[in-house]
Order: structure tokens, then C-alpha cells, then sequence
């Protein structure tokens, strides 16, 4: 929704008349209240008629983003996250235009944002597939046709976006493994589930986990890391096959999708005890997962503020020349249990 006179004035303590004497410069003002209700209202992101009624006939700001793996539990409140960017940008005289990617492949993405450039993007979020052809095309939008790129949930070394948006995910790993590590007493073997690995993000998280295992847990065992493509059949398949060809699994970490195959898997097997067990993202079906005890941690990243954040970074940047203060902006990385979800 668009900020209001009334709103800035509720905020500042002042009167309408006060508020539109300040930010239209007429009338007599204490010039500290002037400030202070410009300030207000460059921070709840006032915009005025003039520079909305500017935006329309100039045509639409136009910013695109583009996503992976888009039938992932995951992106709900990613989506969720760009929806609302998207209604706020509105009202700003910005279009948000999305092209979703349902895989990690490097032709699917350099189509979309292909596809974006030709619809007269001026700014472009991106969930980069970690490869040479992105890198090359995402430093060709800065450089040569001037588009500023900020990425979120996966980064891409190498390349001049303006900022990052997302977890620390190897410091995430290494958070998953002392969870772990405290779990089973620092011994005994762990499996560790990925998605793809191609994709960057999974694999900074088992970085993250493998280098803390061999840092602080020595006597815990690493039974291996194998991929599930974020498929849960595939995720049950390889706990099943797993605990069952090697006694004394004592700690699974599923670090991406799929993550439904667990408690099948659990089911099946009929164990005494189940292995302790991490998992990521605060989605319906995990927030269940602990509920009904197939999970004892679940680590969440924040996907709705991963999704919210970048056009509004990428908006202020095409809009007012604000330059990106901080390269990094880490999302918190949240430890759930049944107690707390």
C-alpha cells in the first residue's frame, strides 16, 4: 500500500498541514520538524503525486527476477516474499516481472533472463546457477547495458552484482553440524542428503558441515554425502539403503529438498530409535516434521525476506541512485524445534 500524509503525520506526531508544508517546502516550518518529516518519510518510502504521475508517463520502472527450482516447498515464501515486493513497487510506478526457473540448469536461466532483457529491464534479482555462462552473462548486464543485478539465496563468485541476499551457508553447515555433534555426543555416523550438486547453496552447506565435523567433532564419522535431486522418493530411498547396509547411523542432515522421504523412510525401517536429525526451511510439511517428532532441529533462512528484499535494494537503486552499503545481507539463520515453531 501507498504511504499516506496521514500516515507520515500519525508518525511524526504532527498535523497533515504540517506534513505537506514540509515535504512541498511552502509555508512557515521549524526546519528541524522539516527534516525530521522528510526523514520519516523517505523511510517509510514516501513517494509524491508529481514523481508518481513523472513514473507514468515516462513508462514503468521495470525490474526483473529470476528463480530456481521453482516446485520446491522452499520457494512458497520466497514467492510470498516477491508478491508483496511486487504490490509495494506498484505504487511506486515499478513493475516486477518474474520468470520462474524449475531447475539448476544454465540454458533454462540465461533464456529467462534473456527473455528479460528484451522486455527493457532496468534492474534484475537472480538465484544464480553457479557456472562460467551466468558469470558472464551477469557481468555483461552491469557493465555493458548498465543494469544493476543483486543476487539472493545463491551468490555467484566473480561476478560485480551489487549485493547479496541470503544465509551464510556454510555458516549454516557448520551451525548443523554442532547441532549434530551435541545430539549424538560427538560420535558414531552421520549421512548427509544434498540436492543437486550443481547447486551452490547446497554445496557451501556441506562444506560447512564437513569442515566442522573434521574440526570439532573427529570421533563422528561422515557415512557420506549423496544427492536426492529434492526428490523425496529418492531422499527415503537413500536413508532406507543407507541404515540398512551400514550399521550405526546415528545422525542424518538433510540440507535441501525432498525432505518428505524422511519419515517415510523412518516408518519403513521400524527402528527402536531413529537417527537425530537436522533439516532446513520452516514449510508446512517440516514444521510437521518436528511436531511428530521425525526431525529434532530444522534450521530456517529467512525465504520470505529473500524474496521481499532485492527488488526493493534493486527499486532504491534505479530510483534515487542509492548506492548498496552493505555487500552481504545475511538473513538470520533460525533453529527451530517443536517447542518454538
Amino acid at each position: 500500500m501507498a504511504v499516506t500524509i496521514q500516515q507520515i503525520a500519525e508518525r511524526a506526531g504532527v498535523s497533515r498541514g504540517t506534513v505537506d508544508r514540509a515535504l512541498n517546502n511552502r509555508g512557515r516550518i521549524d526546519p528541524k520538524v522539516a527534516k525530521q518529516i522528510k526523514q520519516i518519510a523517505d523511510e517509510m518510502g514516501y513517494v509524491p503525486k508529481n514523481r508518481k504521475r513523472s513514473a507514468s508517463q515516462k513508462g514503468k520502472i521495470k525490474i526483473g527476477v529470476v528463480t530456481q527450482l521453482a516446485r520446491s516447498s522452499f520457494m512458497l515464501e520466497v514467492n510470498r516474499g516477491i508478491r508483496q515486493a511486487a504490490e509495494e513497487l506498484e505504487e511506486k510506478g515499478i513493475e516486477l516481472i518474474v520468470r520462474e526457473g524449475f531447475s539448476v540448469d544454465e540454458e533454462e536461466q540465461l533464456g529467462a533472463i534473456d527473455a528479460l532483457v528484451r522486455e527493457g529491464i532496468q534492474g534484475l534479482a537472480v538465484m544464480p546457477v553457479d557456472c562460467e555462462g551466468i558469470r558472464v552473462k551477469l557481468n555483461w548486464l552491469i557493465e555493458e547495458k548498465k543494469i544493476p543485478v543483486v543476487t539472493f539465496n545463491s551468490d555467484l563468485v566473480g561476478t560485480k552484482r551489487s549485493c547479496y541476499v541470503g544465509m551464510d551457508n556454510q555458516k549454516s553447515g557448520r551451525t548443523a553440524a554442532g547441532l549434530l555433534g551435541m545430539l549424538t555426543g560427538g560420535t558414531g555416523k552421520v549421512l548427509v542428503i544434498t540436492g543437486f550438486f550443481s547447486n551452490h547453496v547446497n554445496n557451501e552447506r556441506v562444506d560447512g558441515f564437513v569442515e566442522e565435523l573434521k574440526n570439532s567433532y573427529p570421533n563422528l564419522e561422515l557415512a557420506g554425502v549423496q544427492g536426492s535431486f529434492d526428490d523425496s522418493e529418492e531422499v527415503d530411498r537413500i536413508i532406507t539403503n543407507t541404515i540398512l547396509s551400514m550399521p550405526g547411523i546415528n545422525g542424518v542432515f538433510v540440507a535441501s529438498g525432498g525432505q518428505e522421504g524422511i519419515q517415510r523412510a523412518y516408518e519403513k525401517l521400524k527402528l527402536e530409535r531413529r537417527p537425530f536429525t537436522v533439516i532446513y526451511d520452516l514449510t508446512p510439511n517440516n514444521r510437521q516434521a518436528l511436531k511428530d517428532d521425525v526431525a529434532d532441529f530444522l534450521i530456517d533462512q529467512e525465504a520470505y525476506v529473500q524474496g521481499y528484499q532485492p527488488p526493493l535494494i534493486l527499486a532504491d537503486i534505479l530510483q534515487k541512485g542509492k548506492p548498496v552499503e552493505e555487500e552481504y545481507r545475511y538473513t538470520d539463520i533460525n533453529i527451530k524445534t517443536k517447542y518454538n515453531i
